[in-house]
């Protein structure tokens, strides 16, 4: 009789203890949720074969155990090929895999100026986390050609043998070639740093560089005082193949973040070789089929697609603009190797760097004849166009007859006069780093060039005349130089007033010697 009581009392708690649980289940909703997993078959050398996502789609970001990106590369017969965006000494085979149903995407906005982040956005110089409120996935279309402006503003590098002889336009796709050590990251940087007050933002991205010379490049950039206006995206040498190759992507959609914003953004990427020995990497580890050099079929599109997002936006959306510059290691000055020749054909131009001028000390080392714009005087000041047709004429000029000067020692007065003219324009167009020219100054030293002023001068007094020539005309012609700096045309008195005011200030330095 006690037991059937106390059976009775157990059973009546019990169900008084379902009916509570059924009340807070109605007044509750909990959605189902459906969760694809799969299983890792292989993993190794940063890519991963994967089994059991049968509905997973091609670029889908995937979770391995322990919250670890990967990016979904291929999709064969029953299995998926994955890039790995870390390393993989936590994942193993016979792990869990599971879809997220989302493409990678980055943070974007202003927080991230002055900011040293990695390719997916995860910070690297000890400041804290990156807080944004905005995201934006890292692979977009580009603008349609609708949708375009002509590029017809110059973005000024403060590099005088650029500015004047190879103009760069915002908006546009600018190539920085050349060998190893002849001062490609120095030209991109320098033009960084010239965009110091112009209104322009910088995104710097680094891929397969050394971590020491990045360390330099950001502390060469807080030392001009430009860090604070400038995001660095770092995929270094010794990161995995996966984040060298979605770096420039990331780095241009926080770019793009900017442009259609309305604001002027430089976007420089050191250097796309890297990026293709990575992809190359990448695709002969999942077996795809190679090409040329072993590189994969589609080479030349990766980067299509990446530099086709830069341009100049029309009024209606903003007139904002993307100006990139790409750089590229040639081996033994061959320009016509597969991946050079790929970007040439897709860029607006090139800077070619060349390594004989290195080593004897012309620096910047551009090769003004294998260099050009293809926007050309379409960006560039009227100021220069008085000057610029004229000196790339001569200086092409001298540089011809400079190797035929070789073989002989009889020469016309003509060609002397070209040859000695010719010196004196690879002089002035010498450039020490981190010292940027403005405009004004620019124009006023190449037109004394130009007007033959210094035909007669002792080469090593053409620097020290440059100095005071720029010294002079910035305190006694500001009325000038306010209208180039403004992009106005000079008149035949501004120019009388420049060059006499050079003839001048050579005189007298040829005076005190």
């Amino acid at each position: 009789m006690i037991m059937a009581t106390t059976g009775n009392l157990m059973e009546t708690q019990i169900n008084k203890a379902f009916d509570a649980f059924g009340q807070i289940l109605e007044k509750k909703e909990y959605p189902l949720e459906i969760r694809e997993t799969g299983t890792v078959t292989y993993v190794g050398k940063g890519i991963a074969r994967v089994n059991g996502l049968w509905n997973v789609k091609s670029e889908e970001m995937v979770l391995f155990s322990g919250s670890l990106p990967g990016l979904v590369f291929n999709l064969d017969h029953g299995e998926a090929g994955i890039i790995l965006l870390d390393e993989d000494d936590d994942i193993k085979a016979g792990g869990e895999v599971q879809r997220t149903g989302k493409v990678i995407d980055v943070p974007v906005g202003k927080m991230l100026l002055g900011r040293v982040i990695d390719a997916v956005g995860r910070p690297l110089d000890n400041y804290g986390p990156v807080r944004t409120t905005h995201r934006q996935i890292i692979e977009r279309e580009a603008p349609a050609i609708i949708d375009r402006s002509p590029v017809n503003i110059p973005l000024q590098t403060g590099i005088k043998v650029i500015d004047a002889l190879i103009p760069i336009g915002r908006g546009q796709r600018e190539l920085i070639l050349g060998d190893r050590q002849t001062g490609k990251t120095t030209i991109a940087l320098d033009t960084i740093i010239n965009q110091k007050d112009k209104g322009v933002i910088c995104v710097y991205c680094a891929i397969g560089q050394r971590s020491s010379s990045v360390a330099k490049l950001i502390a060469d950039l807080r030392k001009n005082d430009v860090l604070d206006n400038t995001i660095i995206v770092v995929a270094a040498g010794e990161s995995t193949p996966g984040m060298k190759y979605i770096a420039p992507y990331a780095a241009t959609a926080m770019a793009e973040y900017f442009m259609y914003k309305g604001e002027d953004v430089l976007i420089v990427y050191d250097d796309l070789t890297n990026h293709a020995r990575a992809y190359r990497e990448l695709s002969l580890l999942l077996r795809r089929p190679p090409g040329r050099e072993a590189f994969p079929g589609d080479i030349f599109y990766i980067h299509s697609r990446l530099l086709e997002r830069s341009t100049h936006l029309k009024k209606e959306l903003g007139g904002g603009s993307l100006t990139s510059l790409p750089i590229i290691e040639t081996e033994a000055q061959n320009i016509s190797a597969y991946i050079p020749t790929n970007l040439i054909s897709i860029t607006d131009g090139q800077i070619y760097l060349s390594p004989e001028l290195a080593q004897k000390g012309i620096m910047p080392a551009v090769n003004v004849g294998r260099s050009v714009s293809r926007v050309g005087g379409k960006a560039q000041f009227p100021s220069y166009r008085m000057v610029a047709s004229d000196l790339r004429l001569s200086y092409a000029q001298f540089e011809e007859l400079e190797r035929f000067a070789r073989f002989s020692t009889r020469l016309d007065e003509s060609t002397r006069k070209i040859i000695e003219r010719g010196k004196r324009v690879r002089e002035i167009l010498k450039q020490p780093q981190f010292q940027p020219v403005p405009v004004s100054v620019q124009i006023v030293v190449l037109m004394a060039v130009v007007e033959g002023l210094l035909d007669k001068s002792p080469i090593e007094l053409i620097s020290a005349a440059e100095s005071a020539i720029s010294k002079e005309v910035t305190e006694k012609l500001p009325d000038v130089c306010q209208k180039i700096e403004k992009g106005e045309q000079l008149i035949d008195e501004d120019r009388y007033k420049i060059v006499s005011l050079a003839r001048n200030v050579i005189a007298e330095k040829e005076e005190g010697i």
